[in-house]
């Protein structure tokens, strides 16, 4: 199986709260792949924290050895889910969420995020949850 990396997982190794490098050894680093716009939520997240150049550096190292995904592949996928989220009354109010969300699905990605309930109406997307809760 492959994977993408939604950017909350992500988050949550930056912050020492999941060991994503023991599961993406064991999934494989070839098997395991982030968005664009995961990049983009990093970069943000880095620069506005107490230590932006440290983040930053931190976001350098995991990025390294993972390839992004480009979401412009996933243009049509987007406008198809989104109305087809919005008919059933279901919609994913965050932009980024539903283009990683249709990222994933284009490129027949599982996807990984603690967010379940948000992707769990896109219709044909395979989602796991690799955070555990203490």
């Amino acid at each position: 199986m492959q994977y993408l990396l939604d950017t909350n997982i992500c988050v949550f190794f930056l912050r020492g709260k999941l060991n994503l490098n023991e599961i993406i050894r064991e999934k494989g680093i070839e098997n395991c792949f982030i968005s664009e716009l995961t990049i983009f939520e990093l970069r943000y997240g880095a620069e506005n924290s107490d230590n932006p150049k440290k983040s930053h550096e931190a976001v350098d190292k995991f990025v390294q050895g993972l390839t992004a995904i480009p979401i412009i592949g996933s243009v049509k996928k987007y406008a198809e889910t989104k109305v087809s989220l919005r008919k059933n009354g279901t919609p994913i109010h965050d932009e980024f969420d539903l283009i990683i969300g249709v990222t994933a699905l284009t490129n027949e990605l599982v996807l990984v995020t603690d967010n379940i309930k948000d992707f769990k109406h896109v219709r044909n997307l395979k989602i796991e949850n690799w955070f555990t809760r203490k």
